[in-house]
């Protein structure tokens, strides 16, 4: 009988992140009692709220952040169980086998929010925020035909930049075991040829396009026209994550007049998530910029302005 062979990659939990199996009575008890949470959200499913807005990408472009900032808003409920805390579902990517009822349980119930709507007097709202969304080629179709009205938030980074945070944060979850060059040339044998097998197959769901594809995720021309394509663009929100950060109260205040939230600002626009930026070899940052110079070219003419990337 032949050895069965080795994962090429770790557990992963439904919400992309590695699985930690866990230990000791408290951690077991708090895993137990988050599967009865889920499955009395999935019972009540029918009752639940469904996203009034998206957070759908880029990864390591701040949605962390936006998505935190939002839920400080006094009009914006969290997931369900809220003391998770949990900002996406990824549902409409690598979790959209698990049905309906599943992506619904996540949501507070609409009564709930009713109530609330109904004791300030201005409308509550519910959202949630997945950055592999924009870069998955069923998304934006699963997306529009659960939520047509839901608005949609893009935050798009430099994707050289983008493309090394990518990099260090799997290295730091131990997904990664490849230098960044090393990543960098690897790519080509992990990625390509499966998000044609994700379009022939929509049950299939690759490790290597979610997780190693550090240079094609910054390929945004794809995933914007896939989405500006399923939704109308009064319902898009496109910005730079250079601008959130340079300017944040400028540019959460765009967002909260496009979800038509009371104005607002938090204690403090803490950014959640983040990491130093790290230096990396010139000549190959030189060569990741013209090769996604092409991409860049096709952003700006989609969107109608600069990135200011180049």
């Amino acid at each position: 009988m032949a050895t069965p062979t080795r994962p090429s990659h770790p557990e992963m939990t439904p919400y992309g992140a590695p699985y930690r199996r866990p230990e000791g009575i408290k951690r077991v008890a708090m895993a137990k009692a988050r599967e009865a949470l889920r499955s009395f959200g999935q019972a009540t499913a029918g009752m639940r709220a469904t996203p009034d807005y998206l957070v759908i990408g880029t990864k390591r472009g701040g949605t962390t952040s936006m998505a935190r900032w939002l839920l400080e808003h006094p009009d914006v409920a969290s997931l369900f169980p809220s003391r998770e805390t949990r900002k996406g579902t990824y549902y409409f990517d690598v979790n959209f086998e698990r049905g309906d009822d599943w992506y619904r349980s996540h949501f507070p119930t609409q009564s709930s929010l009713d109530r609330r709507t109904a004791k300030v007097g201005r409308q509550q709202i519910v959202g949630e925020a997945t950055p592999y969304y924009l870069y998955h080629p069923h998304a934006a179709e699963r997306a529009r035909a659960f939520a047509p009205d839901t608005k949609v938030i893009i935050l798009l980074r430099d994707p050289v930049q983008r493309a090394h945070s990518h990099w260090m944060e799997r290295s730091r979850n131990d997904v990664e075991t490849l230098s960044f060059p090393e990543a960098i040339a690897a790519e080509h044998e992990r990625v390509d040829g499966e998000e044609q097998r994700m379009i022939d197959d929509p049950s299939y769901t690759s490790f290597g396009h979610q997780h190693f594809s550090y240079v094609d995720q910054g390929r945004y021309a794809r995933g914007l026209t896939r989405w500006y394509g399923a939704f109308p663009a009064s319902q898009i929100l496109t910005l730079r994550s250079e601008d959130m950060y340079a300017d944040p109260a400028e540019i959460y205040g765009a967002v909260l007049n496009f979800l038509d939230l009371a104005d607002y600002e938090p204690a403090s626009f803490k950014s959640w998530n983040t990491k130093p930026k790290a230096a990396f070899d010139a000549g190959l940052e030189a060569e990741l910029r013209e090769r996604l110079a092409p991409d860049i070219a096709e952003v700006e003419t989609l969107l109608g302005r600069s990135m200011h990337w180049s």
